[in-house]
């Protein structure tokens, strides 16, 4: 436990005192000057550091003293803008349903009605090439005829015969759009709140998604998907930027990771809701207007308040978050820490945060006790795990259509298995939860390239082997979801404060222009499923080793004991006398 006086100490507030505080004060008052100079002396030696991690703990301010590290006001905000990554894993993987591959003889066939009558024709056992007999000339089939019931973007487009890189084409440009939703989403925050950020987001998400459905061009209709994911990212970089400002320590750590849970509830969800639709523009649709709850929802979404403090132009900015704060007082029921000078201190803050300097440059990145090595690790391990993230639940795909449902529903609980397993290394094992994470990811990749035992298993049962091909298949897409969870949410701690934005930024704008190689790695099950389950099994332990080198730099956990208690006579100690602080200390690993 933390006491009043150090908090006092550290900040420079003047948080309302509790009656044991104020009495300690009424008999420290009484003794001699000379034991009153000595404690001013001790005080005044008090090293430098408390405060700068006071500045590294943003529960240590006004905001975060009012309305706490969490309760039910925080965890109102989280649902709800967790609620974003549903529709967000739907645009994501909705070409799994979208685009199923079709059976050649059965479900499409080469139309030849149109070729020259007086000539001999014969078609390729796949229906996708023709043979005139006459001049043994062979060419590409250019008409189809469909006989599946349901209308698919394969057959829209008649991407039969190159449904395979097509498929990988879109998606491409799919994660192209979250790469620059990222970027933009970090320039709008500059200028524009959080709140008002996710909005635009989500209204330009709906009109995107219905044009994308709509499209009768595959041009357009890529470069619609796009515009989909750019808005997409826009809503979750916001929504993050906002439940992070509002809660503090372990439990902010703990929402970061658990994020992606919901990305994993809206991957289980989607067989469902294609199930409603015979034709891929409904699915469009289907996915597209559910964003219109997220949108009514914000009427319960606060703003970020330090980003309106930061950026408050005239007292009415002031006046919203002291309103949105003494809303979350009430609701946590913590109205009695809102002090008398609780606008007084907003103000404070406010021109702190304004007055903040400015972040390092991206160079200094590269400076100071293994910052190189955690540069190179921390870019090399994420670039790996989303690759990985993306690139399994597609290749599901790989192990027959006839199995997409279940597959798919079952690759989203190995994701959430995941997060609760870095949330577990992160709570339990936070000394070693980098190593923890990364042997895991290397013991799960090796166990993924496994799958060479008996991919030429002919005579194999079907069913057996798919159920082997998505064992080891799970294990290691829970292995990458844990890591790239873990990696999300912590490895701000592996640099000091005034990097750790830039830090993150490059980090993750990074991974994101890899994983635009993660579709075309599913082409590689043209030669063998095997080759493209090994592939990603490969990065799983690139990516584990790399983890394994993070550290993140240790700090004492101990207590803070104020000198000026210290130097107190023995009956000064009495339980009575001693400060009553009930909030636990902001000891966590963000701290350096």
């Amino acid at each position: 436990m933390v006491n009043q006086a150090s908090a006092i100490q550290r900040c420079g507030r003047s948080p309302t005192p509790s009656p044991q505080l104020s009495h300690r004060n009424v008999v420290q008052s009484s003794q001699p000057s000379a034991n009153s100079n000595r404690t001013d002396s001790i005080r005044r030696s008090t090293p430098a550091p408390l405060v700068t991690s006071c500045a590294a703990a943003p529960c240590s301010d006004i905001i975060g003293d009012v309305v706490g590290n969490f309760g039910i006001w925080q965890l109102r905000t989280i649902l709800i803008i967790f609620l974003c990554k549903i529709p967000a894993a739907w645009f994501m993987a909705c070409i799994i349903f979208t685009g199923p591959e079709l059976y050649p003889g059965t479900e499409f066939t080469c139309d030849t009605s149109h070729l020259n009558s007086s000539s001999n024709y014969s078609v390729s056992d796949d229906q996708c090439y023709i043979l005139d007999e006459s001049s043994n000339i062979s060419s590409e089939c250019q008409q189809f005829e469909y006989m599946s019931s349901f209308d698919s973007l394969i057959m829209q487009f008649n991407l039969v015969c190159l449904r395979d890189i097509f498929v990988a084409w879109t998606q491409y440009w799919h994660l192209f759009g979250v790469l620059v939703g990222g970027v933009v989403g970090t320039k709008m925050m500059g200028g524009i709140s959080p709140r008002v950020t996710y909005c635009v987001g989500a209204i330009a998400q709906i009109l995107c998604g219905v044009v994308t459905g709509y499209a009768r061009d595959f041009t357009l209709h890529c470069a619609f998907r796009c515009l989909s994911a750019v808005c997409c990212a826009i809503m979750f970089t916001a929504g993050q930027a906002i439940f992070s400002d509002i809660t503090a320590g372990i439990h902010r750590v703990g929402a970061i990771i658990l994020y992606d849970t919901f990305w994993s509830v809206g991957v289980i969800l989607l067989p469902t809701l294609s199930s409603f639709f015979n034709s891929w523009s409904l699915i469009y649709v289907g996915i597209t207007f559910p964003t219109i709850m997220l949108i009514v929802l914000l009427y319960w979404t606060p703003d970020s308040p330090r980003w309106l403090l930061r950026n408050a132009a005239d007292r009415y900015a002031i006046d919203s978050v002291e309103q949105m704060v003494r809303e979350g007082a009430e609701i946590n029921d913590r109205t009695f820490k809102i002090p008398p000078d609780f606008r007084q201190q907003l103000e404070q803050l406010s021109e702190k945060l304004k007055t903040q300097p400015a972040p390092a440059p991206w160079t200094q990145l590269w400076q100071g006790k293994r910052a190189k090595t955690h540069m190179v690790a921390a870019h090399l391990a994420l670039a790996f795990f989303v690759i990985n993230f993306m690139g399994m639940l597609l290749n599901i795909r790989s192990f027959g259509r006839d199995y997409l449902v279940p597959n798919t529903i079952a690759m989203g609980f190995s994701e959430i298995i995941g997060c609760f397993l870095a949330l577990h290394f992160a709570l339990k094992h936070s000394k070693w939860k980098w190593q923890w994470a990364g042997s895991f990811n290397i013991l799960a990749g090796m166990l993924g390239c496994l799958g060479w035992l008996f991919t030429g298993a002919d005579t194999m049962d079907a069913d057996l082997k798919v159920s082997l091909w998505m064992i080891i298949a799970t294990i290691p897409k829970a292995g990458v979801s844990c890591a790239q969870s873990m990696l999300l949410a912590c490895m701000n701690e592996l640099v000091p404060a005034n990097k750790k934005q830039l830090f993150v930024f490059s980090v993750v704008t990074w991974a994101r222009v890899w994983l635009l190689s993660a579709p075309f790695f599913n082409v590689l099950k043209k030669i063998d499923t095997a080759l493209s389950l090994t592939s990603y099994c490969v990065f799983s332990i690139l990516g584990g080793i790399c983890t394994c080198l993070l550290l993140t730099p240790r700090t004492s956990s101990a207590p803070v004991v104020v000198p000026q208690l210290e130097q107190q006579d023995k009956k000064e100690q009495s339980p009575l006398h001693t400060p009553v602080w009930t909030i636990e200390s902001d000891v966590n690993n963000t701290r350096l």
